[in-house]
């Protein structure tokens, strides 16, 4: 069943923009298998802009482009798929691509089939050269309509940025997942306000229909289509890549697998992060605090202002994931109260705690915790409620 949980996969637009071809996307399905992603639950193989020739066929049909694709289309699908991986592709709802290649406006049903017939299993639509006579629910829902007529399975991924507040009708036309946010830069403050920007939408996310918070660029670190800023640390893409999980959205890596540094390989495949993702209850997490740091600066204060913020999810079996964020460059103490996460002193329930990135039992604890976050960087707790009296 399509986006039970959260889709997971590889897209090449982030590293390879317009560079891609027949032998890199094979090589990424290598990759995929051999470095344990296929095995974590990255099961989506999607080829993004680029792909075709800069006119249709004679017949109306997109075409791929024969000096990148010489096989054509189905047989990179057949090898993606011999892999036991599932084959994802790219096009628009404008009248070209972001990259001005052929698009799907008015050609929704002819195209939907031509990805059917090449054995696509995702597919991956913009919003870039929209008519401005036209119409996005109604061209997003023709394109769901032209997906489901094919009879084949495809996880219908719809990116139009965020336009007429998606979160309100996406799931109602079809859609599996679908963009709230404008595209992220490989740099601490693309990706920081992307998630800052859906601490309001958390709610609108749920099994079969998923906010997409866009591509991680985890791993990343400056090379590839996307690099603009300073190169992140690798804290910075480890609150990346908490933060997506923690709010239950698609994880669809962009790095470079081939050359993928081991800790970031670890950080992609730890399974208590992924768990947290995948969690059979699809809850969104609640904002328990949306605060400012305050650090010291010569004995006096300081208040930076929307650089913390503390988000609790409930997951299955009783347990909890606690998350908090110190976005702010210095070294601070986050505030987290228990009463504000529905536990009030008063409550005789503690949270027993444990520390998700260094496996240290914190043990129960009530009415508040505060801990001191180094700047850039996150804590993780998996909780349980225990009775502190009889």
């Amino acid at each position: 069943m399509i986006a039970r949980p959260p889709p997971r996969g590889w897209n090449s637009g982030n590293t390879f923009g317009e560079n891609i071809s027949d032998s890199l996307i094979r090589e990424m399905a290598d990759r995929m298998v051999s470095d344990g992603y296929r095995d974590a639950g990255y099961e989506y193989l999607v080829i993004d802009d680029c792909w075709s020739l800069r006119q249709r066929s004679a017949d109306g049909k997109l075409v791929p482009d024969p000096a990148k694709f010489p096989h054509g289309m189905k047989a990179v699908a057949d090898y993606v798929h011999s892999k036991g991986l599932k084959f994802g592709m790219y096009s628009c709802a404008g009248v070209r691509t972001c990259a001005g290649y052929p698009s799907s406006y008015d050609h929704e049903f002819v195209d939907a089939q031509t990805f059917a017939d090449w054995g696509v299993d995702f597919l991956k639509y913009d919003f870039c050269n929209f008519p401005a006579s036209g119409d996005c629910k109604t061209r997003y829902l023709t394109m769901s309509m032209a997906l489901k007529a094919t009879g084949r399975e495809i996880l219908f991924s719809a990116c139009n940025w965020g336009q007429q507040e998606p979160g309100q009708w996406m799931r109602q036309i079809g859609a599996h997942m679908y963009r709230s946010t404008g595209d992220i830069f490989d740099n601490f403050k693309s990706f920081t306000d992307i998630a800052k920007s859906q601490m309001d939408k958390l709610h609108m996310s749920g099994s079969y229909c998923f906010n997409d918070m866009d591509m991680l660029t985890v791993g990343m670190c400056g090379k590839g289509n996307v690099g603009l800023g300073k190169v992140c640390t690798y804290e910075e893409y480890r609150l990346q890549f908490t933060l997506w999980c923690l709010c239950g959205v698609p994880l669809m890596m962009g790095a470079d697998l081939r050359s993928l540094d081991a800790a970031y390989k670890d950080l992609l495949q730890n399974k208590a992060l992924l768990r947290i993702n995948q969690d059979e209850e699809c809850r969104a997490p609640y904002l328990v605090r949306r605060d400012c740091v305050i650090v010291t600066e010569n004995g006096t204060w300081r208040q930076i202002p929307d650089s913390a913020f503390i988000l609790l999810r409930h997951l299955s079996d009783h347990e909890f994931a606690l998350f908090y964020a110190n976005l702010a460059d210095e070294r601070a103490e986050v505030h987290g109260e228990f009463v504000d996460m529905g536990l009030p002193v008063t409550s005789g329930v503690a949270l027993d705690m444990t520390d998700v990135f260094t496996g240290e039992h914190i043990g129960p604890v009530t009415d508040f915790y505060n801990p001191r976050i180094q700047g850039h960087d996150c804590k993780l707790y998996l909780c349980k409620l225990v009775k502190t009296h009889a």
